[in-house]
């Protein structure tokens, strides 16, 4: 017979083991105020340290604000509608300056949803965005005639990160003007870097042309001799798929394309997640960089997450892997509330440290909160 202390020491030995595979029991994955408490602190402490790549509403401050937008579609909070408000305020609500560049409207997503939200007439000035737009889809440039000096810049969204930054917009933008006009114009240069980048043996997304391999000897490659797949590259695109889908409508005609991408990514996704519940830098070489991180994790989280709340994943088979995932992002965010383990501007795998940290990492824990909070047991 075991005693009732050899019992409770038994018990706190499997908490801890499970706490260091990265589980912890259920009600601490689903404790909704812990979560939210959680998301609030990265939000005030990214507030009160503003970073931008280049201005105020360049595509770093865009990613955030997305999950900012999320964070309040989920919980209703005012801390978060007020960051919204007063970003749009001090940004006078325009778009970054290159209207070639889908990165340069990222910020829009965060205008479109909070005049969607706040149904107040003259709240939000979407003037900018829609210029922004129409520039964006029917201006010649060097990228769109394949002119530019860049072999790899031969498209318009000639990278895969782009499919994050303006889809989505583009997306939201048609809902809210009821113009499905956009959405086919959004779907016809998707295709081409769905065509371009998209590798259908490894389900996963060249981060542009020079990752491609050509059976070359001089094709880039990781150190095991592999493929290079950059987590965060692939987390815009799956994050990206998931706000697509959250706002095209049912019966729009190449919604099914849209959903069948993201079921083979997330398959893809879940195997490729480490034991400890992160993705390192370099999806199929983890031992590039022996460490999880965090902005790419995020936007995983996020995906599968959303796909469970919606129905599109199997909740027995991928539930595990998100309560696994969001344990293991909670251990990322310092008692300050910053959000560390996030690797720098890039564009491919590279590392990460505990303290290292960028306003679009706080985006991607915004995002996999917002979901992870609406899971059910």
């Amino acid at each position: 017979m075991v005693s009732k202390t050899k019992f409770k020491s038994i018990f706190l030995a499997i908490v801890i083991n499970f706490s260091f595979c990265g589980y912890t029991i259920a009600q601490d994955v689903f404790d909704k105020s812990k979560i939210e408490n959680s998301m609030i602190q990265a939000l005030e402490w990214q507030e009160a340290h503003p970073i931008f790549a280049d201005a105020p509403t360049d595509w770093t401050v865009g990613a955030y604000y997305v999950g900012v937008a999320r964070a309040h579609a989920v919980t209703k909070n005012q801390i978060f509608e007020a960051a919204l408000k007063n970003q749009g305020y001090r940004n006078n609500w325009e778009t970054y300056k290159r209207v070639y560049h889908a990165d340069d409207v990222a910020i829009s997503y965060s205008y479109i949803y909070l005049d969607m939200e706040s149904g107040r007439k003259n709240l939000v000035d979407l003037k900018p965005t829609e210029n922004f737009l129409k520039a964006h889809l029917y201006k010649p440039n060097s990228w769109k005639e394949g002119t530019d000096k860049a072999p790899e810049k031969n498209i318009l969204w000639w990278w895969c990160d782009a499919l994050f930054m303006t889809p989505p917009v583009l997306n939201l933008y048609a809902k809210h003007a009821k113009d499905e006009t956009y959405l086919d114009e959004m779907h016809k240069y998707y295709m081409e870097t769905y065509n371009k980048l998209y590798d259908k043996q490894e389900r996963l997304f060249a981060r542009d042309a020079r990752f491609i391999w050509t059976g070359s000897n001089t094709d880039k490659k990781e150190p095991n001799g592999k493929k290079v797949f950059w987590s965060r590259g692939n987390g815009w695109v799956i994050s990206g798929l998931a706000l697509i889908l959250t706002d095209m409508p049912g019966t729009y005609k190449h919604r099914q394309f849209y959903e069948k991408l993201y079921l083979e990514m997330s398959e893809r996704i879940l195997e490729l997640q480490s034991k400890d519940g992160l993705w390192y830098t370099s999806l199929l070489s983890p031992d590039s960089y022996n460490h999880g991180e965090a902005s790419g994790s995020g936007f995983h989280t996020y995906a599968l997450a959303w796909g469970i709340n919606n129905g599109l994943l199997d909740k027995k088979k991928y539930l595990p892997a998100v309560k696994k995932a969001w344990n293991a992002l909670t251990k990322c965010q310092h008692k300050n509330g910053m959000i560390g383990w996030v690797q720098n501007i890039g564009a491919f795998p590279e590392p990460a440290t505990v303290d290292s940290w960028q306003n679009f990492g706080t985006g991607a824990y915004l995002l996999a909160g917002s979901e992870v909070l609406k899971l059910k047991k």
